[in-house]
């Protein structure tokens, strides 16, 4: 994120002299160095200039339109700002906005406070106007309220940021599909045409055929160099160096298609392995940790979403991978999901240093064992997102979760495996999931929070549930009743 850039904008205008606007200017670029050193930022907050007219905020914002350097802009009011003069700039403006709704200084001076003062500190007269427009244009945006220097002011705004650079990483993403989807399977369907138009994405096939001939390409030295990789970064468990090996020609040659036609997502099915001899276990992991977006079954959605939220929380530490719900524990007091896949859970998410091994899966079209990374998750709270296609408009489902350190050692089970608790509960937790349609694919993220999540579903301008610790049966049941009503159209 070295050159990209979120512009601070700032409202005045030309009523109270150019004394006054010396003095917004020099504050604002005050401002703007002093919450660029706040270490969550994970992009630059850079000042651009203070709006006095209408011909200002247009032209600014023009600009941002066109930088392809500046992923939002952020604005702030500090006199008074005519917010008839931002109209025509925001009804063009097609990157992130947010309201930071705050003033200069942190306390009335007593003894100091003169119209002068007044005058000049006018930010929770010009806040109020200026948000008056963002709702008069039913313009989706973020709005922020408090002191500059707080570190919970400028916590959310790092947040809002990220979210931010998922929407952009959103609109440039390419998805490749090895193969189509799993047969009969309906979530992982959904409208590739729709999903372009309101995300950006472009979602396109490429047949396992393909994916063998570049397999044939690939050099022994190049597999040699990726096994010393996978040396460094995993445990290798298993005599079987030959199945190890090819994992890593299977990587090689994924990757390279996917560098060739840039894309950074990418799915397959295990019913379609045409030429191969192993379903991608390792190498489809060891890709999700470089940052590849990755779906099960042709699951091109949550592949895309995999991505995303790995970008988006890029340096937060914590892990994110495609994930899917497989068997749950219902003894009473110790209701646990466990989450896990055939082979594909990124290593971002491991407790301990996973371990290379082979064994067989008894699924799919595979003529030998597949090698795969085995390891358990470490504890901590998530998220789990799922996007599904409601047929004219897509929705985002996120639940709260939390992670636990396995009770169970399940030495049988030869796959990455991660074990939490839902909220509000086990019993509720899942049946609200299933109410409001939530697929059994989902991307598990320990650092994205759902209120990073509800910024980007706002900046797509599509629908977005939260089941928390506080959601009931009811209280969803009504919320999604008016989903119906307020989106279709």
């Amino acid at each position: 994120m070295a050159k990209q850039e979120f512009w601070f904008i700032v409202g005045s205008q030309h009523l109270y002299g150019e004394a006054v606007l010396k003095t917004v200017e020099k504050r604002a670029q005050e401002m703007a160095k002093m919450i660029n050193t706040y270490r969550e930022l994970p992009a630059h907050f850079v000042f651009k200039t203070v709006v006095k007219t209408s011909d200002d905020a247009t032209k600014i914002i023009k600009e941002a339109n066109y930088d392809d350097n500046c992923l939002g802009i952020v604005t702030w009011c500090h006199t008074f700002s005519p917010s008839k003069m931002w109209i025509n700039g925001l009804k063009l403006l097609q990157k992130p906005w947010c309201h930071l709704a705050t003033q200069y200084n942190q306390e009335i001076p007593n003894q100091e406070i003169d119209m002068d003062f007044m005058n000049l500190n006018q930010a929770a007269h010009g806040d109020r106007e200026h948000g008056f427009i963002g709702a008069r244009l039913r313009i989706n945006h973020k709005v922020i309220m408090g002191y500059w220097k707080d570190k919970n002011v400028l916590h959310e705004l790092s947040h809002w940021m990220r979210s931010a650079i998922g929407y952009h990483e959103s609109s440039q993403l390419r998805v490749m599909r090895f193969g189509d989807n799993m047969r009969n399977v309906a979530v992982t369907e959904g409208d590739k045409v729709e999903a372009q138009i309101k995300l950006g994405w472009e979602v396109n096939t490429w047949a396992v055929g393909d994916l063998v001939k570049e397999m044939k390409k690939v050099k022994k030295n190049e597999i040699d160099a990726l096994m010393k990789i996978y040396q460094h970064n995993y445990d290798i468990k298993t005599k079987h160096l030959d199945l190890v090996r090819y994992q890593a020609l299977e990587e090689i040659a994924m990757k390279k298609m996917l560098e060739r036609e840039h894309c950074l997502a990418f799915t397959n099915t295990f019913e379609d392995l045409y030429g191969m001899e192993q379903l991608p276990g390792l190498a489809t992991q060891h890709l999700m940790s470089l940052g590849y977006g990755y779906g099960g079954e042709g699951d091109w959605k949550v592949s895309a979403l995999t991505h995303i939220i790995k970008k988006m929380t890029e340096g937060m530490g914590g892990g994110t991978s495609f994930m899917e719900d497989y068997t749950y524990n219902l003894v009473k007091g110790k209701e646990f999901s466990l989450g896990a896949h055939m082979l594909e859970v990124c290593p971002s998410l491991a407790s301990q240093r996973p371990r290379i091994e082979t064994h067989h899966l008894g699924i799919g079209m595979n003529q030998k064992d597949p090698a795969r990374l085995v390891f358990a998750g470490k504890p901590g709270k998530a998220t789990v997102t799922s996007l599904i296609d409601m047929g004219g408009r897509l929705r985002m489902i996120v639940q709260d979760i939390e992670v636990v350190k396995s009770p169970y050692s399940m030495p049988n089970l030869p796959t990455a495996r991660v074990l939490w608790k839902a909220y509000p509960s086990l019993q509720e937790g899942a049946k609200l999931w299933i109410m409001a349609g939530g697929a059994h694919h989902t991307v598990l993220s320990m650092d994205a929070t759902p209120t990073m999540l509800k910024d980007l579903a706002s900046m797509w301008g599509i629908e977005f549930v939260h089941i928390s610790k506080d959601t009931t049966a009811s209280q969803l049941k009504a919320e999604l009743d008016l989903y119906d009503l307020a989106w279709r159209r």
